[in-house]
């Protein structure tokens, strides 16, 4: 097997387009946005007699707690064995390493985007990886089957998620539109901050919002959906379209008006604007990990700091899918430092 760097945009995602499993922290998109935040890129393609039959996309995170490569969401693969996934690995970490000591590193860390089984954890323990203390995107997604017409989505719906959809739909007060011009990105950063504020999360930067609304843009691959109570802003999501799927990224709604229904208008909208589109499904991204009921709205870890969004999430009705937790491959002994640091950050997160 060789492994080769990709440039060409269109053979990257050509290559994805074929991939149900992949999310847009693979597309060559994420890259060029990690670029424009002034990170570097590594886009790994591994060929045999057939051709390209896998991708990775790394980036190296530079963290006050330590230097390391990244591999978000892969490396996604076309349909393969087990022996073919395991090969890939381990052509993928001795290229790691290999670049590891002229960039300074002090691990490796590849969150994948495989099914979370026994014989998936084999793989990683075999090349000596341990799982990350935590994690940077979601081991955890809900995601919504968008085969369906709107009567049937609002049919496999909690039934208070349908009420109040209902009860947005007819609100002469509330409306949502579609902005991504630059009075659009101020508004939604107006809500999303003060969201983080109200909610007591760390937010992304806002040039790391601009930059990402930036390069999403310029294809037509991002919508920001904005809801309007008596003309005031209450409530917004950030949606990135790619591979025909949505991705709920980043969202905010004010505690002001929490009794106001504006983030059930906005999802919605955004499932007909994903439809719309030929979106076959719609992720709504991190959720908490635990048992939930959707008849009647439980969960076993109400302490989490994700429990309120999980039930929001999973009350429209559709999946859980759990991808492999994090592995981290140790290079240095600073490893250790970050390793505490996580950890303790995971604690004071309530993770």
């Amino acid at each position: 097997m060789n492994l080769k760097l990709i440039e060409d945009k269109k053979e990257w995602e050509s290559f994805l387009i074929n991939c149900k499993d992949a999310t847009f922290l693979q597309s060559f998109y994420w890259g060029e946005f990690h670029e424009k935040m002034g990170g570097k890129v590594w886009r790994c393609g591994f060929y045999d007699e057939t051709g390209l039959r896998g991708v990775a996309q790394v980036l190296k995170i530079e963290a006050k707690r330590g230097v390391f490569l990244l591999v978000p969401h892969g490396p996604v693969l076309a349909k393969e064995s087990l022996i073919f996934r395991g090969k890939v690995l381990a052509r993928l970490l001795n290229y790691l390493k290999s670049i590891a000591k002229a960039e300074k590193v002090d691990f490796i860390r590849i969150a994948p985007i495989f099914e979370r089984t026994k014989e998936n954890v084999s793989i990683f323990k075999k090349l000596g990886f341990r799982q990350a203390p935590i994690f940077l995107h979601p081991e955890v997604t809900w995601e919504l089957d968008l085969n369906l017409s709107e009567e049937e989505l609002l049919f496999q719906m909690r039934k208070t998620t349908r009420y109040l959809i209902r009860k947005s739909l007819n609100l002469k007060d509330l409306k949502v539109i579609k902005k991504t011009d630059s009075e659009g990105f101020e508004i939604f950063c107006n809500l999303y901050f003060q969201t983080a504020k109200d909610q007591h999360f760390s937010p992304f930067s806002k040039i790391y919002l601009e930059k990402e609304l930036e390069v999403f843009k310029k294809d037509n691959l991002v919508e920001i959906f904005l809801a309007f109570y008596q003309e005031e802003p209450v409530a917004g999501a950030f949606i990135i379209f790619w591979n025909k799927a949505a991705f709920y990224h980043h969202g905010a709604s004010l505690k002001k008006y929490r009794q106001v229904p504006a983030s059930y208008l906005v999802q919605w909208q955004a499932f007909l604007e994903a439809k719309k589109r030929g979106c076959l499904f719609y992720n709504f991204w991190g959720i908490a990990e635990g048992a939930f009921n959707l008849k009647n709205s439980s969960f076993d870890k109400k302490e989490h700091r994700f429990a309120g969004i999980t039930l929001f999430k999973t009350g429209f009705g559709g999946y859980k899918k759990e991808y492999l937790q994090t592995q981290d491959f140790v290079l240095t002994f600073k490893y250790w430092l970050n390793f505490l640091v996580e950890i303790m950050r995971r604690y004071l997160r309530n993770l």
